[in-house]
């Protein structure tokens, strides 16, 4: 029999479903307003709102936050409440 053990990230997706806030791009906010709101609410460090303000203009769309619904919804809405388009998968 092959025992596998769980890392903590996998315990955790199997305990609560994860979510992500996937930010997409729009022709309307700047790259520094975006990287702001980014680093405001998301939490990022400057190279990562960077990072995924570069990868959302170049694919449409990016993931910027991961965790619980509840701890997404807050700021999925400050997000939208701003001017970005975000939604929460």
């Amino acid at each position: 029999m092959i025992e596998k053990h769980l890392s903590k990230e996998e315990f955790q997706n199997i305990e609560t479903k994860l979510y992500k806030i996937v930010l997409f791009n729009d022709d309307v906010n700047t790259f520094d307003f975006v990287i702001d709101m980014l680093m405001r609410y998301c939490n990022h460090t400057l190279n990562q709102a960077e990072q995924c303000a570069l990868i959302t203009h170049y694919n449409g769309k990016s993931i910027v936050k991961k965790g619980t619904y509840d701890k997404l919804k807050p700021i999925a809405l400050v997000l939208l409440e701003h001017g970005l388009s975000v939604e929460i998968e």
